[in-house]
């Protein structure tokens, strides 16, 4: 125990000298001051720090890393870094890539140079992915990739892309897949932002006509890609910087409290709405619990690494409770939850409208929550088909 109080003396201490004042939440954001903000992190190895010191990272284990969070936290700092590089590919590359593919890719993501995007979903494969059909054609040193990809968040800003491919179309479908990376930027690759309900297009289209894929950009071995995407998933639905980060940070903006009493009503110094009040309490209980469950598995993964199959149970019991939250914000407030444009409504009021929107497809998108319930009940609880 002195060995972590040891680091939080320090980490406070680098924290109150080194994090601006226009870094902070109040602080104005101040562009100077988050910039210089960020290239600290970078140096610190504080933009990944967990990921180990040879590639750029902090070398911190969980329990480490939480007290950073708590610090950050007490101090109101941001962390400016985040996206696929961080959350998915790079810690599949730490896990399952080779050495070369670890040195000529962790460290840009870890200082923040290259943004990543997911090719998974197709127009006739989303829930069924293994029955994919773009295709990878061996060509020497590479592959030639032609198919399409939809769903593809942030492919319009991406610089690669990590994709489950098929390269062998004769054998059972699991059995048929690799997983390849390839850059962007490449006349073989089109993208078509796909607009929302909620207004924004965090989604595209991905076309790949005679697309490159180098050889030495293949992850695992050739037709062995199944396995590699579902770890993929695993670290998407429970990585341990979401694990730890969701335990440790409390929630910014304003409180389901605050907003219902807004537009509800207050007596004697509680929402006046009795149901309402019900309501929220008992989301408020409901997401301490996953909270508390997310800080056990971390306690419990002493090792450093994520979860399996039980990751699903965030996954799927987090968006249910992103959309309660959201779904009680709009509620409350009546015919002012109704807006999503117009001088009538605040920019709250319409912020949070286009979060109810968008938090819709949160239980069908990463694995709709069906697919995680049948991973619960085959692979952590053990059920017959």
């Amino acid at each position: 125990m002195p060995a972590i109080e040891d680091f939080r003396a320090e980490t406070r201490d680098w924290l109150d000298e080194f994090c601006p004042p226009g870094a902070r939440a109040g602080g104005g954001g101040d562009r100077t001051d988050m910039q210089t903000w960020r290239e600290r992190l970078i140096e610190k190895g504080w933009s990944a720090p967990t990921w180990p010191t040879q590639y750029g990272g902090g070398g911190l284990d969980n329990e480490q890393y939480m007290v950073l969070i708590q610090e950050l936290r007490r101090v109101r700092a941001g962390v400016p870094f985040g996206g696929m590089g961080l959350s998915l590919i790079g810690p599949t590359l730490l896990e399952l890539g080779t050495e070369d593919q670890k040195e000529r890719h962790i460290p840009p993501i870890v200082r923040g140079e290259v943004a990543w995007c997911q090719g998974y979903s197709e127009p006739s494969s989303g829930s069924d992915l293994a029955s994919l059909r773009t295709r990878a054609v061996d060509n020497g040193d590479h592959f030639v990739i032609n198919g399409q990809k939809i769903w593809t968040s942030g492919a319009q800003v991406a610089d690669w892309i990590f994709a489950l491919v098929r390269t062998d179309p004769d054998v059972p479908k699991h059995e048929g897949i690799s997983f390849v990376l390839m850059t962007m930027h490449q006349p073989g690759v089109t993208v078509k932002p796909i607009r929302l309900i909620s207004g924004s297009s965090p989604f595209c289209e991905t076309f790949f006509d005679d697309a490159i894929a180098r050889k030495e950009d293949l992850v695992g071995e050739i037709n062995k890609g199944w396995t590699i995407g579902k770890r993929l998933l695993q670290f998407e639905r429970g990585s341990m910087a979401s694990l730890v980060g969701g335990a440790a940070v409390k929630e910014a903006g304003p409180t389901l409290e605050g907003e219902a009493k807004k537009y509800a009503g207050e007596a004697d110094g509680r929402i006046a709405d009795g149901d309402l009040r019900e309501r929220i309490l008992t989301h408020n209980i409901n997401n301490q619990a996953y909270r508390l469950t997310q800080r056990r598995t971390v306690e419990e993964a002493r090792d450093g690494r994520t979860p399996g199959p039980a990751t699903s149970i965030f996954k799927m019991y987090g968006t249910e409770l992103q959309q309660d939250k959201s779904s009680l914000f709009v509620e409350m407030r009546g015919t002012q939850g109704l807006g999503w444009d117009g001088d009538g409504f605040s920019r709250r009021e319409i912020e949070d409208t286009r979060t109810f929107l968008a938090n819709r497809a949160a239980s069908i998108y990463s694995g709709s929550n069906e697919i995680q319930r049948n991973i619960i009940a085959k692979r952590v609880l053990g059920l017959p088909d």
